[in-house]
């Protein structure tokens, strides 16, 4: 691994980041702000159009959304937070937002956790995470940000980790700054804390003077006084100057480094096509060493819109992750048209093929949403013919496996979001390239379009599972080995969704589909 200027400060003991003291027990600070912010929020609800508003996807009840933040299981609950910017629907102010379930099924909506109330965390409670201490305590680490200017960017800003603490899950003390870098990064973010052992480690993401993306880690014995451990791990791509969102977790008997490289390379292919991308590496890791990685970076989601996930373990062993389901870089209709912006993935399962490859697929409990399915069975699908498999489709799951050797079309798929008149979402195997598409170029609604594609090598048998929402779809193929998460605003008119072969016939083998319920535990207002 290259030292850059920041990871050579592991052996120079005066610049190491300092060991902080988080001070006496402060009162919760910043209950105005959380009040006002929540007075904004009711205003902005009061505007939503939910036409494209998720049933079953975690969102705001109004305003902006990005990253998940605080994955964490306390008081017998499982709590998700967000990035949150509740007074407007472009991103703003930070804050962390907050939704909470006792069986990932049914959600209640919770009060704004955390507001920007100290000097450190003045412009925006960023990014972070959330565990559970032996006295009990829901201790949630998230970086205070501050611009240098006061106003943006231009001058750079000033990034230190910060702990809140709560004892009920849902309002929070904060306790400052525990963590403070080198003043001399340029990015220094996105804390994710584990526990092994009787030692908490903690990672952000980190970029060097010379602009060298790379993994920091801190460890502690208590939570409250961290020290600098080592410059875990460097992008060897020296484009990648900051890698967003890092989180380390094991996988049977590997590790996986998961994080969001941002980079100066111009897309090029299949990959890394999206303004922010998401991916991952596997390896080994022992405490005391940096992380060894086995693979090379490899797409965590071949979607539009897929970003900044980040997991936890559940009570009952598995590993869950939520990504973050929108965009910086192309306005979405629902900011202009919609009174909210974002939404993050369904959960899912993370496991480790023999191949070294991550595989996500929904958890067993969205089968539990299921309503008034419909088993098709086995038929031959005629050219150019389509079976219309719902009417009025606003939230469903289609369950498709086709016998490739036995078909001869190009393209087998589905017309989601169809309004008619070739308006739709094609989703689709492409016998020609060999990889599985989703196009959006013709759903009709406002928005951006472009066609995204994952590689496809599960043989003579094509496994597609597809959930659509309101505004989205998600595609897993095969035993969750890829996906697809697209954003897409249909067209106005009824929705329908439909099977189609092109040019040439499908042999499916089986084919179910499935009405979702929503997810929220009392009326979405």
């Amino acid at each position: 691994m290259t030292t850059s200027r920041c990871s050579a400060t592991r052996s120079s003991p005066a610049s190491r980041p300092r060991r902080p003291d988080p001070g006496p027990r402060k009162e919760p600070p910043g209950q105005d702000e959380l009040t006002r912010a929540t007075g904004e929020n009711d205003a902005l609800l009061a505007t939503r159009d939910d036409r494209w508003y998720p049933t079953f996807h975690i969102a705001a009840r109004a305003g902006w959304v990005n990253d998940p933040n605080g994955l964490s299981h306390f008081g017998g609950r499982h709590q998700v937070f967000f990035q949150h910017y509740p007074g407007g629907t472009n991103w703003g102010p930070m804050h962390w937002g907050h939704v909470s379930s006792e069986d990932l099924v049914t959600w209640r909506r919770e009060p704004l956790a955390l507001a920007p109330s100290l000097p450190e965390d003045a412009d925006g409670i960023f990014s972070g995470s959330a565990v559970v201490g032996d006295d009990g305590v829901l201790r949630a680490y998230y970086t205070g940000h501050l611009w240098r200017n006061g106003v943006d960017d231009t001058d750079g800003s000033i990034q230190v980790q910060c702990l809140a603490e709560s004892t009920d899950g849902v309002t929070f003390r904060k306790r400052g700054v525990v963590v403070q870098g080198p003043a001399e990064l340029l990015h220094f973010r996105d804390p994710k804390v584990w526990r092994m052992g009787e030692t908490w480690y903690m990672i952000f993401g980190a970029s060097t003077v010379d602009q060298r993306g790379q993994v920091w880690l801190y460890s502690s014995e208590d939570m409250l006084a961290w020290e600098f451990d080592r410059v875990l791990y460097e992008d060897p791509d020296p484009r990648v100057y900051m890698l967003e969102c890092p989180d380390l977790f094991p996988l049977g008997d590997s590790w996986v480094l998961l994080y969001s490289p941002m980079t100066t390379a111009r897309a090029t292919g299949y990959a890394s096509r999206n303004g922010y991308n998401t991916g991952y590496v596997v390896g080994d890791w022992t405490p005391g060493e940096a992380f060894a990685a086995r693979t090379e970076y490899r797409t965590a989601d071949w979607g539009h819109n897929y970003y900044a996930p980040q997991s936890y373990g559940a009570p009952d062993g598995r590993r869950i992750v939520y990504g973050w389901m929108g965009s910086f870089t192309h306005p979405l209709a629902s900011q202009a048209l919609g009174g909210w912006a974002g939404q993050l993935t369904v959960p899912r399962e993370l496991a480790l093929g023999p191949d070294d490859r991550v595989r996500a697929l929904p958890i067993a409990e969205i089968a539990r949403l299921r309503r008034d399915s419909t088993d098709h069975g086995a038929l031959t699908l005629e050219e150019d013919a389509p079976l219309v498999l719902l009417e009025d489709a606003q939230a469903y799951e289609v369950e498709l496996v086709v016998d490739l050797e036995a078909s001869t079309a190009e393209q087998i798929g589905l017309e989601v979001h169809r309004t008619g008149q070739g308006r739709c979402t094609w989703v689709a195997y492409d016998d020609l390239a060999g990889r599985v598409i989703l196009d959006r170029r013709t759903v009709g609604g406002p928005g951006s379009a472009g066609t995204r594609s994952a590689p496809f090598d599960g043989g003579s048998t094509l496994r597609l599972r597809v959930l659509v929402d309101r505004g989205s779809v998600e595609v897993f193929v095969g035993d969750g080995e890829e996906n697809l998460s697209s954003l897409s605003f249909p067209a106005d008119g009824e929705r329908t969704v439909a099977l189609t072969a092109v040019s040439g016939t499908a042999a499916v083998t089986s084919l179910a589909v499935h009405r979702l319920a929503g997810i929220w535990e009392s009326p979405d207002r």
